[in-house]
């Protein structure tokens, strides 16, 4: 069976689906669902860097590219509903993490996407990618999520998945022209 298919039809594993969307309430305060954890990372782009650019890169996977990881999409850009199976890990040893678009953001200052994991995935939760352009033209770049184990081998684990999971933000704020 093709990998995106094994995944097309698959549920989300978490129940708070859409909360890293910039404009809802929990995204603001900050708050995320009883028994998960929170990430936020940001960096400022480059001096010169666009918008346009930016999100280009970044709607078309090449943050995921970037990082190391081998994204396989049902679309070659972030829209909602398509699913992306982020493979993790060398060779023949790798994990899929498969994800589904949840949102996406085009506007003349802000532009973006979140996706959420799907059965299978290790990890349980929804993780936002969004730029913003400020006053100044400069763009900020903030990766944002919520997320508890999904898989009895991520819990055996204990703080690894944590720092791994703030490593990749990092790199992903990083991999954007």
């Amino acid at each position: 069976m093709d990998l995106l298919q094994r995944y097309r039809g698959a549920a989300f594993s978490y129940p708070d689906v859409g909360l890293t969307h910039p404009d809802t309430d929990t995204f603001r305060a900050g708050a995320v669902p009883p028994g998960y954890r929170r990430l936020r990372h940001h960096r400022m782009l480059d001096p010169g860097t666009t918008l346009e650019r930016a999100a280009e890169a970044l709607l078309t996977w090449q943050a995921q590219t970037r990082c190391g990881l081998r994204p396989v999409a049902s679309a070659p850009r972030a829209a909602v509903g398509a699913t992306i199976v982020l493979r993790l890990g060398p060779g023949p040893l790798w994990l899929p993490a498969p994800c589904r678009v949840v949102w996406t953001l085009e506007e003349d200052d802000r532009a973006g996407f979140g996706y959420g994991t799907l059965t299978g995935h290790p990890e349980s939760g929804e993780e936002g990618f969004l730029l913003e352009r400020d006053a100044t033209g400069r763009v900020r770049f903030t990766v944002h999520a919520y997320s508890r184990p999904g898989r009895w081998y991520v819990r055996l684990a204990g703080p690894v998945p944590v720092l791994l999971q703030n490593v990749f933000a990092r790199a992903y704020t990083r991999s954007l022209p």
